[in-house]
């Protein structure tokens, strides 16, 4: 079943709803055995590689945060969404190049990727002159991969100092633990690390480990494929 076939469409629209209510579902109980209120996490559905055809029955279902991963792809197709649905909160959670951070600045309400001065920098500038100051979060490298993006752990302190010189709106720490291992540790590693720093928000985990995220104390989980299914082959993802 492909998401561009319009026989297809009603099956999503049924979908989409009842996809979106297990997650919140999963949420609520996850956050209830950490003593924690469900409204303290965001779910940020992440619809990078969707077409306007699979994000609007979640619009429709009365989901409004969004993760997208690349400024190009978020600027085809959010313009025309955010028309119907305004009050819809988009978060950049892939990499950022400096020399796009003026556009992500103007499209983005939320960007999770800062992860090295000149990034600090480029965006400071694009703030000054936009007037607008979308929320960051310092990705750090936890796992210590070397393809991964994100600052390493001990160039951290120095990276929020730069940060916070430049007056960016640093709201907490975000992180992808290494992939085919418990990422309870790491979380539970940024978490410490965040709280040494004075920073509340936690950027962390994804569709099969977001319930152990809120059990440690994430405030914004990124879920892909439990709210759209499984990514068609040939869909670019």
């Amino acid at each position: 079943m492909s998401p561009h076939d319009p026989a297809t469409r009603p099956a999503l629209d049924r979908l989409a709803p009842d996809r979106l209510t297990t997650v919140i579902e999963s949420i609520a109980r996850a956050a209830a055995l950490a003593k924690r209120r469900a409204d303290e996490v965001t779910l940020i559905a992440v619809s990078k590689t969707q077409g306007n055809e699979s994000i609007l029955p979640l619009l429709a279902a009365g989901q409004r945060d969004f993760g997208e991963n690349r400024v190009q792809e978020a600027q085809a197709k959010w313009p025309a969404l955010r028309e119907v649905y305004p009050e819809t909160i988009l978060h950049l959670i892939g990499q950022l190049q400096s020399n796009k951070a003026e556009e992500a600045v103007a499209l983005f309400d939320a960007i999770h990727s800062v992860d090295r001065p000149s990034l600090v920098a480029a965006l400071a500038r694009a703030m000054d002159r936009s007037g607008r100051r979308p929320t960051c979060f310092i990705q750090v490298n936890i796992g210590d991969e070397e393809q991964k993006g994100g600052c390493a752990i001990g160039d951290l302190t120095a990276l929020l100092r730069e940060a916070r010189t430049a007056d960016l709106p640093v709201a907490g720490l975000m992180a992808i633990p290494p992939a085919g291992v418990d990422a309870a540790p790491y979380f539970a590693l940024l978490a410490k690390i965040a709280r040494d720093q004075g920073l509340a928000g936690l950027s962390m985990g994804m569709s099969g480990d977001f319930e152990t995220a809120v059990t440690i104390g994430a405030t914004h989980v990124r879920v892909g494929t439990a709210l759209f299914g499984a990514r068609q082959v040939g869909d670019g993802a």
